[in-house]
């Protein structure tokens, strides 16, 4: 059983519980070898009394105990001591993500992004090792108050002894994946479809699947489809999206390969986050036999033609008779029989031929289509790429270039967009009433289904607003707070963007969408674009950090603006004399001349001295309380002088010992508080009457000095 202020392994004092879990309690605790704190993870009693359990456990911990990195709460030391199984850790202080996210609601996707990439390096660096987590999950990654992301409990990860891994399910049922969820095979991968889950959370604030019962949410993440964060949040970029996606597939063979895949992507993701590079594994499809699609026809066609005339343009015709003599003459090896006449190949090399023929003689019907529309009706050419000095092949490239419209109808709105911008297309969307149609949800588009259109076209969409739809009010020209109180009061979400704006001071809203005056679902989101002022008046701030004073406040000096407030504070990480602390983090804007404060580094600071008290407490003595009577209960309060209650509590047992350590004080004041309780008594007044005096219980206390010894 742990108890407050008891010793673990002879060097480390149990402090204060900080958490408890499924399978084990921490506890703060100090380690008086080293004179550092640490976090104690306890087994808990009903795991302690199972062998095979504590076997496992024990092996587990001491594999975590051989990993280091600066993304992984380094495990430091294993043992037992009385039938209590103990893991001792770093001890990190700060948040964990899961109370990070419900704090921020939700993460931009360029945190979430980067917290992921630090996740994933200390997964990797596990992987590497042979060590599956089998338990990612908010709860389970620490956010340091200097910014640094740490995952916690690899203590009750799985050592890997070969490829394959078999186990229970483990871990919260929110974040497992399906191969978990079946208590089947698991390896690294479900390590990745775990982050995928945890980064979707970050994304959007929630889950992507509940239920009532954990039996439910299982079935959920082996069935039912994954939804995708954009349904959720727009604004999340398709690059981001396609990770998400990636990392959550059903099949562990379509998710990424490694972490090592996954870093590269997530960090393709912060420089294009737009772009579509995350290439979607489908190993069913890889070696089957497939219809050949007409681009792939289209493609086949025009390499065809450019081989022709090539071979028209670079080489001499050959004779069949040619061809066999050369053949005959190059292949030493060959036994003297004749050259073996083909007569289906020479079929398909007339079909492709007449092929090319068709091809060409198409392509000539378009070019001089083009040259006629490019002429006046009085025989003059209105432009042509030689006169206006513009590139004919890029004229022609950008003229080319239209999609054919898709079928949105019937798909909801967020959805329906996403497609139309896939294909380089625009959209605007207006909304009406429907008691027939769901909100949310396309009734039509202004451009038929399979009409070509040009890339960069507004495709203009009609929605149903349900069948009381809202008014979107008008909120441009407002200020942010104003409008965003406004439409979350008539039940709208609201999702912020900025942009430089020279008409609109900072702060206010340029745009919406949707417009004002739409009748829109209830509870549609409203994307609000807020004003950051002009451009040309922000300057962007410096990275001070790691410099000196002086150079700090020449780099500031020359991003035109200045030095505010300097204060000197103790630093570990960074050498006396140092810059270790910028008010305006570095490559944000801020206006012209804003005063920036920092903090210079004194050096790391000197060991602080602690005292321990190892106090006999005695009963009160005949000096300090003539009246107690000995086996009578008192109360205790110990403080010390920095104000720390040490001790409170009521005892008639001496003496009491009194034992705590770390203190920062040298002493402290021990109160006694006692009753003195008196009989009632009778007495005769003058009148010779008889009277009795009830007796009384005063509260009596005093107070020792008792000094504390340094440790």
């Amino acid at each position: 059983m742990i108890k407050i202020g008891m010793m673990i392994g002879d060097r480390y004092e149990i402090l204060e519980k900080i958490g408890t879990g499924g399978m084990s309690d921490v506890y703060k605790a100090k380690c008086h070898k080293l004179n550092r704190f640490v976090a104690v993870k306890v087994l808990k009693q009903e795991f302690s009394e199972n062998a095979n359990f504590v076997s496992k456990f024990r092996i587990e911990a001491q594999a975590a105990a051989g990993l280091m990195h600066p993304n992984i709460v380094n495990v430091y030391d294993v043992g037992e001591e009385n039938g209590i199984y103990y893991i001792v850790m770093e001890l990190v202080e700060g948040i964990t993500l899961k109370k990070y996210i419900e704090k921020k609601a939700r993460l931009s996707y360029k945190e979430a992004v980067s917290i992921a990439i630090q996740v994933s390096m200390g997964i990797e660096a596990a992987h590497n090792n042979h060590i599956i987590h089998r338990d990612i999950k908010p709860q389970n990654i620490i956010i340091s108050r200097d910014g640094k992301v740490k995952v916690t409990d690899f203590g009750i990860a799985k050592a890997a002894t070969s490829n394959t891994i078999t186990s229970n399910v483990m871990g919260s049922v929110h974040y497992t994946s399906p191969e978990q969820a079946r208590g089947g095979y698991s390896d690294e991968k479900s390590d990745i479809y775990s982050l995928g889950i945890t980064m979707f959370e970050m994304l959007t604030g929630r889950v992507p699947f509940n239920g009532e019962t954990t039996v439910a949410i299982a079935i959920k993440h082996i069935q039912e489809e994954m939804p995708s964060p954009k349904e959720f949040v727009p604004e999340i970029p398709g690059a981001v999206e396609g990770i998400v996606l990636k990392c959550c597939q059903k099949s562990a063979d379509r998710r990424y390969l490694n972490m090592q895949e996954l870093i590269g992507d997530l960090k393709q993701s912060l420089m294009n986050p737009e772009e579509n590079f995350v290439v979607q594994n489908d190993p069913d499809m890889e070696g089957s036999t497939r219809m050949i699609t007409e681009g792939e026809v289209a493609q086949i066609k025009r390499r065809a033609v450019r081989q022709e005339e090539y071979l028209e343009r670079e080489e001499p015709l050959r004779l069949r008779a040619d061809t066999e003599a050369m053949y005959e003459s190059e292949d030493e090896s060959d036994d003297g029989e004749d050259y073996d006449y083909n007569p289906g190949m020479e079929k398909v090399t007339t079909l492709l031929a007449v092929v090319a023929g068709v091809v060409i003689c198409v392509i000539v019907i378009v070019l001089a289509i083009r040259v006629f529309r490019g002429m006046g009706q009085d025989g003059e050419e209105l432009s042509s790429p030689i006169q206006t000095g513009e590139d004919s092949s890029e004229s022609s490239s950008e003229e080319e270039r239209y999609v054919p419209m898709p079928d949105v109808k019937g798909k909801l709105v967020e959805d329906a967009r996403n497609a139309l911008v896939d294909l380089g297309l625009k959209s605007e969307v207006t909304y009406e009433e429907s008691d027939v149609i769901d909100a949310g949800v396309v009734i039509s588009a202004d451009v038929t289904v399979g009409s070509q259109i040009p890339v960069g076209s507004t495709v203009r969409l009609t929605a149903s607003a349900g069948p009381e739809g809202a008014d979107v009010p008008a909120v441009t020209g407002s200020t942010y707070e104003e409008a965003e109180s406004k439409l979350t009061g008539l039940g709208f979400a609201v999702t912020r963007v900025e942009a430089y704006s020279d008409t609109v001071a900072a702060g206010f809203v340029v745009s919406q969408t949707p417009d004002a005056g739409n009748k829109v679902a209830k509870g549609t989101n409203v994307t609000l674009t807020v004003s950051l002022g002009k451009e040309e008046n922000k300057k962007r701030v410096p990275n001070l950090m790691g410099l000196s004073e002086m150079d700090g406040t020449a780099e500031a000096v020359e991003a035109k603006l200045q030095i505010g407030t300097v204060s000197y504070v103790f630093n570990s990480e960074y050498a006396e004399g140092l810059i270790c602390y910028q008010s305006y983090s570095h490559g944000s804007y801020v206006e012209e001349g804003t005063a920036i404060d920092i903090k210079v580094s004194k050096g790391a600071e000197p060991p602080a001295v602690t005292y321990k008290c190892n106090a006999s407490i005695e009963a009160p003595t005949v000096a300090e309380a003539p009246d107690y009577v000995s086996g009578t209960s008192v109360n205790l309060k110990l403080v010390a002088d920095d104000g720390t209650v040490l001790l409170e509590t009521a005892t008639a047992s001496f003496p009491y010992a009194a034992n705590y350590y770390g203190l920062s004080s040298s002493g402290g004041n021990l109160t006694v508080t006692y009753t003195v309780t008196t009989e009632s008594s009778t007495t005769t007044d003058e009148n010779g009457n008889t009277v009795t005096v009830p007796g009384t219980t005063d509260t009596k206390s005093f107070t020792r000095r008792i000094e504390f010894t340094a440790e």
